[in-house]
């Protein structure tokens, strides 16, 4: 719906959100959707549609930085304001390369997704992820928890561009930067996170 009425423009906040924070990339589709499934008001963990039933922890560094040694936290994702009160996330990344520091060097990174693109100029919709569970973006799972805040092939229900819902494992590669939202897999996985 939202679509249609932006003239085929998919439900981004677009790239300027992210020089105020990376997260808004992926949460700022709430802003643009909640009307259409009547929420007039500001965000808040009253916002139940976008709760997940299965969001009952997160691992620390997903919403802290420098908490060591990594742990979950034993609350919902819904309730912090992170990604505006919701356990789901758009796949909102620009197509721009940037600058991440994993450590002791810059490397130049590109955030694939659908930030500033067409619905009808995703070449594969039925692959293009459009809205999932936060967890993808990392990869972990509310579903299949591990010890590790971080692993390959964590299952997370996932929306894709055509309008069908698949439960999914979720790539993690081995080198930097290993956040799974920040590349494609490979191409025996069901998914793909760019338009192309």
């Amino acid at each position: 719906m939202y679509s249609d009425e932006a003239h085929d423009a998919l439900p981004s906040p677009g790239s300027a959100a992210a020089t105020a924070s990376t997260p808004s990339l992926y949460s700022g589709y709430k802003m643009l959707i909640k009307s259409y499934v009547g929420l007039h008001r500001a965000s808040s963990p009253q916002d139940k549609l976008f709760a997940c039933p299965a969001d009952t922890s997160f691992p620390t560094d997903l919403c802290y930085t420098n908490v060591f040694p990594r742990r979950y936290v034993q609350a919902s994702l819904h309730d912090k304001a992170y990604f505006d009160f919701s356990s789901y996330a758009f796949n909102g990344g620009d197509n721009a390369t940037h600058m991440f520091n994993p450590g002791s060097k810059l490397i130049p990174m590109t955030r694939p997704g659908l930030t500033g693109v067409k619905m009808s100029s995703v070449k594969h919709p039925s692959r293009t992820v459009l809205v999932t569970e936060v967890p993808a973006l990392w990869p972990w799972s509310w579903h299949e928890p591990s010890a590790s805040p971080q692993f390959s092939d964590a299952k997370n229900v996932v929306s894709f561009v055509d309008g069908h819902v698949s439960y999914i494992k979720i790539y993690l590669r081995s080198t930097q930067p290993s956040y799974a939202v920040l590349y494609d897999p490979p191409t025996d996985y069901d998914y793909q996170w760019s338009p192309d």
